[in-house]
């Protein structure tokens, strides 16, 4: 029976496994070459920095991430040493899509912004910044689309230069793998310059990785006043966060963007597949038996009395309020690792149905295509 390493917090994990392997479960933040040194396997999230110190002279064949991003794996390393790994892209897509949503409601309310007024930004349109862009176009507002791999390969006339992005959104989120170097790098890739060319009183949000902002610029352009907001689920040193940073920020975040249980469920779904078609293990096809429902699955709303805008803040309130994450983590940034490990129970606009009284048929629509399901749209 082979044996694998996995982390504590990957959720639905455990019992997956067990049948066909005997699995350790053990904290990933923690995780030393002594305990891979027998281990056929690894499962784990960003936090196990997967390199030749930590691989080198165990019997890992083969790393399965939970995560969409891989900069915490030495992919050349592993090459060099016969290590197969696998990442779970768009696992968390739409739950990133959900934390991008409320959070351009929540800004739209606090400062009195109309988002059909708006042009958002999307740089880097891989799985995740493609449903931001969707949501976004479903809110009204206009999209401009950067991603220069995309472009290389694609051609046409979706796609436009930075430069055009700083200079015209109003609002601009990162949606960028970490790359160190290279055509395509993406280290501190927002720095003094980036920040400098940013449409004045421009938004930046980041729910990539930390290292894409240069943090000392980031804090340089809100305190001069370049910037009326930023929004930042992740940070450079995480979990030793820069608390100056946060307390400059209008909504801060541990890193939990995508922490949906659905996106959670589609990557440990993904790296149980991955590890069971290496290992032959005949999980192949395996899910998790259930994801908890909704205490209460049902939302309700007016439109007699509220604008769409507004209407739509009150549903995301209920379902997902971002403003609920940067106050547990202003409270005790001191726990951001903790925070993220015992993040609470968060389901994406699937698992509701909303009922609407005064039903108009433009909200209906709108609601639908953000993945909710709406049971009436009239009175009752």
């Amino acid at each position: 029976m082979i044996r694998i390493v996995a982390d504590d917090k990957i959720p639905f994990l455990k019992g997956a496994l067990e049948g066909v392997a005997r699995v350790d479960y053990l904290p990933g933040d923690k995780i030393t070459k002594g305990d891979l040194l027998e281990a056929d396997g690894l499962i784990t999230r960003t936090r196990t920095l997967c390199d030749r110190s930590l691989l080198e002279g165990t019997l890992v064949r083969f790393i399965a991430s939970a995560t969409i991003g891989y900069d915490h794996i030495d992919t050349e390393y592993c090459k060099a040493a016969g290590i197969q790994w696998t990442n779970a892209p768009g696992c968390n897509s739409s739950s990133v899509q959900q934390y991008i949503i409320s959070m351009l409601l929540y800004l739209a309310r606090l400062r009195n912004h109309d988002l059909n007024r708006l042009t958002l930004g999307v740089v880097g349109v891989g799985n995740v910044g493609s449903k931001v862009a969707s949501a976004a176009k479903v809110l009204g507002m206009n999209v401009l689309l950067n991603d220069p791999p995309r472009k290389r390969r694609e051609g046409g006339n979706d796609f436009v230069e930075l430069n055009e992005i700083l200079d015209q959104a109003d609002i601009i989120t990162l949606h960028v793998p970490l790359n160190r170097g290279g055509e395509d790098n993406t280290y501190q890739m927002a720095n003094r310059e980036f920040i400098r060319c940013i449409k004045k009183s421009a938004v930046l949000v980041n729910t990539s990785r930390g290292a894409i902002v240069d943090e000392s610029a980031l804090l340089e352009g809100i305190r001069g006043g370049k910037l009326s907001d930023v929004v930042l689920d992740v940070f450079e040193n995480e979990p030793g966060i820069n608390l100056e940073l946060l307390d400059a920020v209008t909504l801060g975040t541990p890193h939990i963007a995508g922490y949906s249980l659905d996106g959670k469920a589609n990557g440990t779904t993904m790296s149980v597949r991955a590890i069971s078609q290496f290992f032959t293990l005949g999980l192949d096809e395996w899910e998790p038996d259930s994801i908890p429902e909704p205490d209460e699955n049902k939302v309700f709303a007016d439109t007699s009395q509220e604008g769409g805008q507004e209407l739509m803040w009150e549903l995301y309130r209920q379902t997902y309020d971002v403003t609920s994450d940067d106050h547990r983590l202003r409270s005790d940034p001191k726990s951001f690792e903790r925070l993220r490990g015992d993040y609470p129970f968060r389901r994406e606009p699937h698992a509701y149905s909303v009922r609407l009284f005064q039903g108009y048929t433009e909200v209906v629509t709108q609601l639908e295509k953000l993945g909710f399901s709406v049971l009436s749209d009239h009175c009752v």
